[in-house]
């Protein structure tokens, strides 16, 4: 650990990306044996942030440092978790178009850290073997993480970031198999797991910092009487007391247990306290029916008839609900005026264009990377992306949004 200082050693683990648990299991030769699972989160390398490019190597070298120190004090140790790296051409998909893809500093860590190919004794044997190539050294499309922006995940576009590494010896001695499970939603990333012949051993005792914080194991077992907090004298109650919302009160007294009452309310008593009207009341007379009825309860000057004779009172209500439907008429027709005159002046969004590759709807993506175009509005194929030999896949259209 000379190669780290304390302040590295702390921002190295204050992102919280590590999970280390040791645990006994019995082996097939029935030995007991310490088996210390590193749960990892490695962090990922950003191209505009070269200062995090140069952390996530130094959280790969104390990660190494670790596994291989507790390798060597006799315990079995398995690293599985998003490792942030596709370790060879075979686990993504569009390694042939990157530049330089073995020499990627993050891959060339992996191939000192396993033993390559595989299983077997390569170039180069390392503490530890990646166990689903073991077990699957040339299956194709076997991908763990894909882009949520782009939908690659329809059509397997992707790579492999995420491992169950294991020690040699346990490897080869103890696991029955290592799988993914792409089928598994809910992320960018699926689970992976594997399948070791093993069994586990109890523990003697709840280990002490696995149990810290719980009531139960702190010695002392917490009453429901510490849970309530006595208030002060109420005038109310005359005693002190807790209330619990509107629904229950916790009465102390001196020198006996705590009573529990409910004061809830019978529905009846409820709402007559809250005012609750009849069923009725929520039901209101359309605006129409209420000016006509105004108007009919209204006293006015009798209507007169076409001749200067008075209307009978049929007569009169009929001519009131006459001029109540003409003036509605009137009003719904000024608003379909002026839903068309904002209609021709607005004109609503312009259609979508069409891609090049399927002359198909493209959608609206935004330019969040910093830099001039931040902000800025384009249009791309809305299909997902995939290998570009596929025509099903995403075609390369692009076209810039024009300013309103």
């Amino acid at each position: 650990m000379d190669e780290f200082t304390q302040e590295e050693l702390r921002a190295l683990d204050s992102e919280g990306r590590a999970l280390l648990t040791q645990h006994k299991i019995r082996t097939c030769e029935s030995q007991e044996r310490t088996l210390t699972l590193i749960n990892v989160y490695c962090p990922h390398a950003d191209p505009g942030k070269p200062e995090r490019l140069a952390f996530k190597m130094r959280f790969y070298r104390l990660l190494q440092i670790r596994a291989e120190a507790l390798l060597a004090a006799g315990s079995h140790v398995i690293i599985l978790g998003d490792l942030n790296v596709a370790h060879r051409p075979i686990d993504h998909w569009d390694a042939l178009n990157l530049e330089c893809f073995e020499e990627d500093p993050g891959r060339k860590w992996m191939d000192n850290l396993l033993s390559v190919p595989g299983c077997q004794a390569g170039s180069h044997v390392g503490p530890f073997i990646d166990s689903f190539r073991c077990f699957q050294p040339k299956q194709e499309g076997a991908f763990t993480c894909w882009s949520a922006v782009s939908g690659a995940r329809h059509l397997n576009y992707g790579s492999r970031l995420d491992y169950v590494l294991g020690d040699r010896a346990l490897v080869i001695d103890s696991f029955q198999d290592s799988f993914l499970l792409p089928e598994v939603m809910g992320s960018d990333h699926c689970p992976v797991g594997a399948v070791l012949s093993v069994s586990s051993v109890p523990a003697k005792q709840y280990p002490p910092l696995c149990t810290r914080f719980l009531p139960e194991f702190a010695g002392t077992q917490l009453k429901i009487l510490h849970f309530l907090v006595h208030l002060k004298q109420d005038a109310v109650f005359g005693h002190s007391a807790l209330q619990f919302g509107n629904q229950t009160q916790v009465q102390m007294h001196q020198n006996k247990a705590p009573r529990v009452r409910s004061t809830r309310l019978r529905s009846s008593q409820a709402g007559s306290s809250r005012g609750q009207k009849n069923l009725t009341s929520y039901f209101q007379p359309s605006s129409s029916r209420l000016q006509i009825s105004a108007d009919l309860e209204r006293p006015s000057m009798p209507l007169m008839g076409a001749l200067g004779t008075t209307l009978t009172p049929e007569e009169e209500v009929t001519a009131k609900v006459v001029e109540a439907q003409a003036k509605a008429s009137n009003t719904k027709d000024e608003k379909v005026v002026q839903t068309l005159f904002w209609k021709s002046v607005l004109g609503g969004p312009s259609p979508m264009p069409l891609c090049g590759g399927h002359r198909e709807p493209c959608v609206m993506r935004t330019v969040k990377k910093p830099g001039p175009n931040l902000g800025r509005h384009f249009y791309m194929c809305a299909r997902p992306q995939g290998p570009p030999a596929d025509p099903s896949s995403r075609c390369n259209f692009f076209l810039w949004r024009r300013p309103s």
